[in-house]
C-alpha cells in the first residue's frame, strides 16, 4: 500500500518577471490603418480640390460626407460607410436621413451655406473635389447604386458624365 503524504504548495517564483500592464490603449493594427486612410482620403482631396492647407481639406471633406450622408439611404448608406475609412464612415453615418431629397444645384446651395466664405461655385468646386475622390475610392459599382437613389444631376458632382435617353 502506498501512503501519499501531502506536499507543500508550489509557489511560483516571481522575481526577475515581467507581467505587462494591461494595453489602456484599445486601438488595434487595424484602426491605425483606417485612420490611415481618413488621412489619406482628406490628402487626395487636398490635392484634387488644390486646397491650400489639409485642415481646410479636411473641414470640407467633413461638410460634404455630412451633406451626403444625409441623402444616401438603405443599404448603399451601409455599404457606403462600410466603404470608407472609419472617422468618414462617423461622418457620413451621423447625419440623419433628409426629409426630402433635394436637387444636386440645391445640395450645393446647402453646402454653400455651411462652408465658410463659399459660394455656390466654390461649393460646387468643394462638392465635386471630395465626390470625385470619393468614387475612385469606393468604386464604381456602389457610386451608381448611390447615383440611382438621388435626383438627376449628381453624376457631374462625382466626376461622371451624366447621360440622358435619347428621346
Amino acid at each position: 500500500m502506498t501512503t501519499l503524504t501531502p506536499q507543500k504548495p508550489v509557489t511560483p517564483r516571481t522575481e526577475g518577471v515581467v507581467i505587462p500592464a494591461p494595453n489602456r490603449d484599445r486601438r488595434t493594427r487595424r484602426d491605425e490603418g483606417r485612420e490611415d486612410g481618413w488621412r489619406e482620403l482628406v490628402d487626395a482631396v487636398r490635392e484634387a480640390g488644390r486646397y491650400p492647407t489639409g485642415a481646410e481639406a479636411e473641414s470640407v471633406t467633413r461638410v460634404v460626407l455630412s451633406a451626403l450622408g444625409g441623402h444616401v439611404v438603405g443599404d448603399e448608406r451601409v455599404d457606403l460607410a462600410r466603404a470608407l475609412p472609419e472617422e468618414a464612415a462617423r461622418v457620413v453615418a451621423s447625419r440623419i436621413p433628409a426629409t426630402r431629397p433635394l436637387t444636386a444645384a440645391e445640395f450645393v446651395d446647402s453646402l454653400a451655406t455651411r462652408i465658410e466664405g463659399a459660394t455656390p461655385a466654390t461649393a460646387r468646386w468643394d462638392a465635386g473635389s471630395v465626390l470625385s475622390v470619393l468614387s475612385r475610392l469606393v468604386g464604381d459599382a456602389l457610386v451608381t447604386r448611390i447615383l440611382d437613389q438621388l435626383p438627376p444631376g449628381y453624376a457631374l458632382l462625382f466626376g461622371r458624365a451624366e447621360l440622358s435617353p435619347a428621346q
